[in-house]
């Protein structure tokens, strides 16, 4: 697949799409409950851990422009910076 450039818009859009259609279910364990999962958009591969950074290396290393989301499993945002991260799951 040739690289195109995805806007910040597309790659969010594309990265919930995908979580939400076949990357949830997998992953929104209780023991992964606060983790990232990091998914390259164009692929459809995706990772876990506990902030995200080891994933996105790893998925640079294959495919160094790849677009990549990121998600903190079981919370509406990956972080927070003076306010509350409210958990979606229970």
């Amino acid at each position: 697949m040739p690289n195109t450039v995805l806007s910040p818009e597309e790659i969010g859009r594309r990265g919930r799409a995908l979580y939400e259609q076949s990357i949830r279910d997998k992953v929104e364990t209780e023991e992964n409950i606060g983790k990232m999962v990091i998914i390259d958009v164009e692929t459809g591969e995706y990772g876990v851990d506990e902030t995200g950074l080891e994933t996105s290396r790893r998925l640079h290393v294959k495919r160094p422009d790849a677009p990549l989301y990121g998600i903190r499993i079981g919370y509406n945002v990956s972080a927070a910076i003076g306010g509350v991260m409210e958990r979606v799951t229970r």
